[in-house]
């Protein structure tokens, strides 16, 4: 029998839409921007930039991302309303490969409860929206929200629909979580059974995780002729998340045999991908999450570490390399040298412009004063805080703590506030507090702490520390983040990053 040709799968990224939407996760302009191009580095085919009509700041992040990237399409969600489509197109209109994402929701409890529509009314408002966005779009995707819980019959005229007017991409999302492998196997295959013109289009799936199956639906889904996966980078969004990326991507790559598809993704760029975004978000992964987790690839037990001194294969499926991981800890110090740390950087998968590694370097050499030993994780931290610009209004100078039992915690900081120094002092219910409360009345603003998290970045008494803060600050939320030996010290810079970035408007 002839082997059947190896089909290959379309992975269309949400992590900027529909993981940015949950709680916590919130990103700047920037900072998505700088998302967007490790996306691109990463290899997925699109990404979901935003939903242009929600807010200015989707629309911005849409705007921008179409101009800083070029070998991915980029998508925005609309609605099926023209006000929708024509926001937009204004926001996709530089984008080298612009696609639309047109839903509409189509269970019955979506159209009595939510849209207070018939079916007619639905399929009318669909195939209109799909009609008119072909004045702009060649490259239209067009989902069914709900499609789980909504009737076969149904779905299968308005995809039909759909298909006729243009749609290249019809979307059967298991928007609630709600659906188990099995059963969403058997309702994509009756679809790609009664839908006439369905030959010729893509097929995707974007599955939500409420009872766990994101990843095995998806991959159901792909046996049953699925062609696109949604999915979010270390499986954000929504409630309990999206199918995760890097599981999908890493099932299909391991499992060849079983799947008998690839994708275009460079495994190689998980590992970076998953940290920046931990990084920007402040928001890690269990420990023992699949192929991300600092335990995806460890071994304790004596029995796992004499079978891979033996033989890799006996307990890892996959490499830790093949998802741009290092089998070993490399530790550097301050005799390494500039020529040893640029290396490191490269290894790490980072390309900085001279002034970046400059910067880089000087905070490297600061952090060897301070420890004796520094790991990749280490320098993975300050490459991500050094090469992420937040205009300095204000600057840390200098700052003292005098704390103890039975003694209240006093916090002496001197800051420099568009140029100016000012020093001020502030008791609190700890040095943390105490610090807080200085910068507030220094920076004469309300503010209010929504969160804030201390995190060891590597190893040892002498780790590098990471705070993340989350401020309101004029009904806003900022997240600040800082690193130092001293985490009284990354908590104050985590502060008054957080603080700088309520001085710009970039969300």
């Amino acid at each position: 029998m002839e082997e059947m040709e190896m089909k290959r799968i379309t992975i269309f990224d949400t992590t900027l839409r529909d993981g940015e939407q949950a709680p916590g996760f919130t990103m700047n302009l920037s900072e998505k921007v700088k998302i967007a191009k490790q996306l691109e580095k990463l290899g997925v085919d699109v990404i979901e930039a935003g939903f242009a009509i929600a807010s200015p700041g989707d629309f911005n992040a849409i705007r921008e991302i179409s101009r800083n990237v070029g070998n991915v399409s980029v998508a925005s969600l609309a609605r099926t309303t023209k006000l929708d489509i024509d926001r937009a197109w204004e926001a996709l209109q530089f984008a080298k490969k612009p696609r639309i994402h047109l839903f509409i929701a189509t269970s019955d409890v979506h159209l009595k409860y939510k849209l207070k529509m018939t079916k007619d009314e639905a399929l009318k408002s669909a195939v209109e929206a799909v009609r008119y966005a072909k004045r702009f779009f060649d490259d239209i995707e067009f989902s069914a929200e709900d499609a789980v819980r909504s009737d076969l019959g149904f779905l299968t005229e308005i995809f039909t629909a759909v298909i006729a007017e243009g749609a290249k991409t019809i979307n059967i999302p298991d928007t609630v979580g709600y659906t188990t492998p099995d059963e969403y196997y058997a309702f994509i295959k009756t679809l790609k059974n009664q839908i006439t013109n369905i030959e010729n289009v893509n097929i995707s799936v974007h599955c939500h995780n409420d009872l766990g199956f994101a990843v095995a639906n998806s991959l159901a889904a792909i046996n049953a002729g699925a062609t696109q996966i949604e999915c979010t980078i270390n499986g954000i969004g929504e409630r309990a998340g999206n199918a995760a990326l890097e599981e999908i991507v890493m099932a299909i790559d391991t499992r060849k045999d079983y799947f008998n598809c690839y994708t275009n993704v460079d495994t190689k760029q998980i590992i970076k991908t998953s940290k920046l975004l931990q990084n920007i978000t402040g928001v890690k992964v269990q420990p023992n999450k699949a192929i991300v987790g600092d335990n995806a690839f460890a071994h304790e037990a004596g029995i796992h570490q004499h079978g891979m001194l033996q033989e890799r294969t006996t307990y890892e499926i996959m490499t830790p390399e093949s998802v741009g991981l290092e089998t070993s800890k490399i530790v550097l110090g301050k005799h390494s040298g500039r020529h040893a740390f640029i290396d490191r950087v490269k290894a790490l998968g980072y390309v900085l412009d001279s002034t970046e590694l400059e910067t880089a370097y000087g905070a490297f050499i600061d952090l060897c004063d301070k420890k004796k030993e520094v790991y990749d994780a280490d320098i993975d931290a300050i490459l991500n805080k050094e090469t992420t610009h937040i205009p300095e209004v204000v600057k840390l100078e200098t700052f003292m703590i005098h704390s103890g039992k039975h003694i209240p915690a006093t916090a002496t900081i001197s800051l420099v506030i568009d140029g100016n120094e000012l020093t001020e002092a502030s008791v609190g219910d700890g040095p943390v507090d105490a610090s807080f409360k200085v910068i507030e009345k220094s920076v004469n603003k309300k503010i209010k702490l929504i969160d804030y998290k201390i995190n060891a970045v590597s190893e040892g008494k002498d780790a590098l520390g990471e705070a993340v803060v989350i401020l309101k600050i004029d009904n806003k939320s900022y997240r600040g983040r800082g690193i130092s030996t001293d985490v009284i010290e990354a908590s104050i810079n985590a502060y008054i990053e957080a603080v700088n970035k309520s001085y710009i408007e970039l969300n």
